[in-house]
């Protein structure tokens, strides 16, 4: 994996945005939250459209802030979306590009420690930083652990399976287990989850509750330090190995109990309803703690909602945009993203900066004062937020996913290209829309547009290094 770094330095990564040697902080160096859900659609809040589903304090932190309206995950599935976020590469170079179960029972493929990353990267300047929820990149014993990727402090799930259980036998804090009072069922060792998967008989600790008073912990005990909390919630990816009818696990309805919708529908809202509420309690805690005004907190999601399911479909939680989860479609990928400094960015503003994970990284560092890594995908967007300078844009955006045969995406102004099948025939055919007139991507217009369809896709050829864990083709 150190010569895979090595060659994206090289080449520069063939992309069209470039790092300046060293940043310069910007007012100081604010503390940084950054808040993700997990399977959160792009129409599942109110600020986004949502009719059916409460959510007042995320709907106030976007009154209170900048909330965009084109801004996209990592790709469409958890771990390799996570990765993007950690290294500040797209999914054509970032190390882990597909959900990938490591080992029996030793979660998923982990991140390398040759490449330097977000919390690394704040680290270095001086912050203090913690992770609080699910991780999926590495378990304790491997070198993707989070301890060994930047983090002062964790708590939480390390294996993305074992996080479908909201009530778990137990959580990481640090290097410690941490014995739960529940009570847990883990399922035949012969399936895909080889023996994570799990559900509980006896329901006594709710995971999201612990979180959201580990959070208010990690920040009241910071003190004059500045602070990087990363916050992936688990909320509302369901359980899929629970009974039927059981898998979007909420310890209660809320004031949705007595509407008559169907069980899951009403769970599902539910939860949500709860992770806006832990939202607002840390919102609130930053202006009891009196440093609101020196924290910026992020929030979005890791990926589109489940498509195809009664309830989301219901609840209408991705909204115009067409697939969902595990789809390289708007409705996989693009999703709710707001940011929020009190005093700094400018209140009730929106921004269609077409951004992406891959930001986040140089975002942060420029607010921090701390160097790049030696080569990123991404641009700083403090300019957006502050509402200062020149913002610069991405000449085109990639994407890559790995079931289903593997699927490539890639934007370039309002045109959208994907190609479906890609491991068998990764010169295949291309789907193309313009997303300016057809944002549920309905009408392919690649016979009318051949010019254009192969500029996207000599654009796809170019976005991609190598892979041994995820090919496409022969490489």
């Amino acid at each position: 994996m150190r010569i895979f770094h090595c060659l994206l330095i090289a080449i520069g990564l063939l992309s069209c945005e470039s790092s300046t040697p060293k940043q310069t902080a910007v007012l100081g160096q604010p503390n940084i939250i950054f808040i993700m859900a997990d399977d959160l659609g792009y129409g599942d809040l109110g600020c986004y459209g949502q009719q059916k589903i409460k959510t007042p304090n995320l709907d106030r932190m976007a009154a209170e802030g900048m909330r965009f309206t084109q801004f996209y995950a990592g790709t469409s599935v958890c771990a390799p979306s996570r990765s993007v976020l950690m290294t500040g590469l797209h999914t054509g170079h970032t190390p882990i590009r597909g959900n990938f179960q490591f080992r029996s029972r030793n979660g998923q493929l982990p991140l390398p420690d040759s490449l330097m990353n977000l919390p690394e990267t704040l680290k270095a300047v001086g912050y203090r930083t913690g992770m609080i929820g699910k991780w999926g990149l590495g378990d304790p014993n491997t070198e993707g652990a989070p301890l060994k990727q930047g983090f002062d402090h964790f708590f939480g799930y390390t294996d993305q399976v074992l996080a479908h259980n909201y009530y778990p036998e137990y959580l990481w804090r640090n290097g410690e287990k941490i014995y739960l009072q529940n009570k847990v069922v883990y399922l035949d060792s012969t399936l895909w989850h080889k023996g994570l998967g799990s559900y509980s008989t006896e329901k006594v600790e709710y995971s999201h509750d612990l979180f959201e008073a580990e959070a208010k912990q990690f920040i009241t005990s910071s003190g004059d330090q500045p602070f990087f909390l990363y916050l992936p919630l688990t909320i509302p990816h369901d359980n899929g190995e629970a009974l039927e009818n059981l898998r979007q696990e909420v310890p209660e309805q809320g004031i949705y109990a007595g509407l008559d919708w169907e069980r899951e529908a009403k769970d599902y809202a539910a939860m949500v309803t709860r992770m806006d509420a832990s939202v607002g309690v840390l919102l609130d805690l930053l202006k009891q703690q009196d440093i609101a005004s020196s924290t910026v907190v992020f929030f979005t999601s890791d990926n589109g909602s489940m498509r195809n399911r009664s309830y989301t479909d219901f609840l209408d939680s991705n909204g115009p945009l067409r697939g969902g989860k595990r789809d390289l479609y708007e409705g996989g990928t693009r999703v709710p993203f707001i940011a929020w400094w009190p005093g700094k960015i400018k209140s009730g503003s929106t921004s269609n900066f077409v951004g992406a994970f891959w930001d986040v990284l140089p975002t942060c560092a420029k607010l921090a004062g701390s160097e790049l890594p030696p080569a990123v995908d991404g641009l700083s967007m403090v300019p957006t937020l502050l509402s200062s300078g020149e913002q610069a844009k991405h000449d085109w955006l990639y994407w890559e996913f790995h079931e289903q045969g593997g699927k490539q995406a890639l934007i370039q102004g309002p045109w959208k290209a994907i190609r479906l099948d890609a491991k068998a025939n990764p010169e295949g055919p291309l789907q193309l829309y313009n997303l300016d007139q057809d944002l549920g991507e309905e009408q392919d217009l690649a016979q009318q547009y051949p010019e254009k369809v192969e500029e996207l896709s000599g654009l796809m050829t170019q976005a991609r290094t190598p892979s041994d864990h995820f090919p496409f083709g022969a490489q």
